[in-house]
């Protein structure tokens, strides 16, 4: 799928938070300046704007590794695991060990082990244009069946 705008990149977020529950995992993969954070930030204001709390800054964890946002019933983990070198430090750090429900939306998952049953990978690629992104959608779990067209 190609994303020709930033607007048409908040309408598949919004899309997509629309169907999210609690436990659901959503990967975010790509180079740098690609979109990730930008998904994460439509992603978490829609939830808030939907439930009718002001939307807050979505600045990309990558220093922190984690911002938390509670959102009513909603607890949305955001991770940035950029900096993160070795599946260790992930034990280490004791992320996706905590019974916790919320939604974890993660950048940079390539270490993650864990086998996150209800994920969803948003591959994000640079375009021959300069404003449009390739998206590449898989779906495992409830996200399996996924219809990407109604994205």
């Amino acid at each position: 799928m190609i994303i020709k705008s930033l607007d048409h990149l908040k309408l598949i977020s919004n899309k997509i938070a629309d169907y999210v529950s609690e436990k659901d995992c959503i990967f975010l993969i790509g180079e740098i300046g690609v979109g990730k954070t930008t998904f994460a930030r439509n992603f978490i204001n829609y939830l808030q704007k939907r439930e009718g709390i002001n939307e807050t800054e979505v600045l990309s964890p990558t220093f922190n590794l984690l911002y938390e946002y509670d959102i009513k019933n909603l607890k949305v983990m955001h991770y940035d695991l950029y900096r993160v070198k070795k599946s260790k430090e992930l034990d280490q750090l004791g992320i996706f060990k905590e019974d916790v429900d919320s939604i974890n939306i993660i950048e940079w998952p390539e270490l993650v082990e864990t086998n996150l049953v209800n994920r969803l990978e948003l591959h994000l690629k640079y375009s021959n244009k300069e404003n449009e992104r390739e998206l590449t959608i898989a779906g495992h779990g409830k996200w399996k069946d996924i219809n990407k067209n109604e994205l």
